[in-house]
């Protein structure tokens, strides 16, 4: 039996043009000129899939998309978004609404089609509850795209579970980059060792969180190092199944430019406060920034070594047993071996 498409286009030629697509591949079209007259049709026709644009009269596709999604019959139908609009902001909206993938306009035939298949045969195969992995290569074996951002818990399912102890390094500098990490449980630091063995931390890293994709971009080795802080468990993302997931989910190059724009951020706040900034300034940055990222931090409580904290500030350990000493004496924080308490967020913000 032919699959059902509803197609939701204001573009008389567009529409036209598609709907011929679609009804030349075997699927039964039907077509509405605004989301409107969508949202009714929807409900009747009963579509296998949903394919809309975004700027329309009446009702727009942001709009379907919300409705379709809150019909209990409804909200399992695949919704492609058929768009001109590229923003970061308008993608990130259309995926946290429940839209499964984007189309951009103008459009090559065989994507579209690609798409529509891909989703199609995701549906089918769960409900007829067919192993993800079977799905994985079924779908390598018709095209280019794998999995869907909505099945990467399934997709994690199938994969290995690495774990490493306290203390066990996971990459070194240098090693050949053939992965990207994501931490199921745990806590993973990043640093680089200079010529004396000293140790800057760059980064801390907690559960769902990625690690070593700057060195897959740049496709060259580790620039740093990796060791767990405590015993972590976690995945290994390999190049083609990211390069395969980004080009099935587009949208997901934009979540790994935010995570490479925060990091840039971090990294050149954190060479400047090592560069111009006293060790008061560097501490009382450090402690603010780790309070609100660090992830073993409750009431105000952030527990991390004292070796750590010194490596990740970039100061000597003992500098900064002085320095967190004057802190105390100023009532600004309490701390102990092993953890820092902040007392007062506001004087540390203004320390310079």
């Amino acid at each position: 039996m032919s699959k059902k498409v509803l197609l939701i286009e204001d573009d008389k030629i567009v529409r036209e043009n598609t709907s011929e697509i679609l009804e030349l591949a075997n699927y039964k079209v039907k077509s509405a000129e605004n989301g409107k007259i969508g949202v009714k049709l929807v409900k009747s026709f009963m579509p296998d899939i949903i394919i809309c644009d975004i700027l329309m009269p009446e009702l727009d596709g942001y709009g379907v998309l919300q409705i379709v999604s809150k019909i209990p019959k409804l909200e399992q139908i695949p919704f492609i978004f058929l768009t001109a609009k590229t923003h970061h902001e308008d993608l990130r909206k259309g995926m946290e609404l429940g839209a499964d993938d984007y189309i951009n306009k103008p459009f090559e035939e065989s994507e579209l089609l690609r798409a529509i298949e891909t989703r199609l045969r995701r549906v089918e195969a769960f409900d007829n509850k067919i192993p993800l992995n079977k799905i994985l290569i079924e779908n390598q074996l018709h095209s280019n795209s794998t999995i869907n951002i909505k099945d990467f818990d399934y997709f994690l399912s199938q994969k290995e579970v690495f774990k490493y102890k306290k203390g066990e390094i996971i990459y070194c500098e240098g090693n050949q980059n053939n992965f990207i990490f994501f931490i199921k449980r745990g806590l993973v630091k990043t640093y680089k060792n200079n010529y004396l063995g000293k140790e800057l931390i760059t980064e801390i890293y907690n559960d769902n969180q990625y690690f070593g994709f700057e060195s897959f971009i740049k496709n060259m080795p580790y620039f740093d190092n990796s060791k767990a802080i405590v015993n972590t468990s976690l995945f290994k993302i390999n190049k083609d199944e990211i390069t395969s997931i980004i080009n099935n989910n587009h949208h997901i190059i934009y979540n790994l430019i935010d995570i490479l724009v925060s990091n840039s951020i971090n990294y050149k706040n954190k060479m400047l406060l090592l560069a111009y900034s006293s060790v008061r300034k560097k501490t009382a940055e450090s402690l603010l920034y780790l309070l609100h990222n660090y992830p073993t931090t409750i009431n105000n409580e952030i527990s991390i070594s004292r070796s750590d904290l010194a490596n990740f500030i970039g100061v000597a350990k003992e500098t900064l047993i002085r320095t967190l000493h004057d802190f105390k004496e100023e009532n600004l924080i309490n701390f102990s071996s092993k953890s820092v308490v902040i007392i007062d967020i506001n004087k540390l913000q203004k320390i310079q």
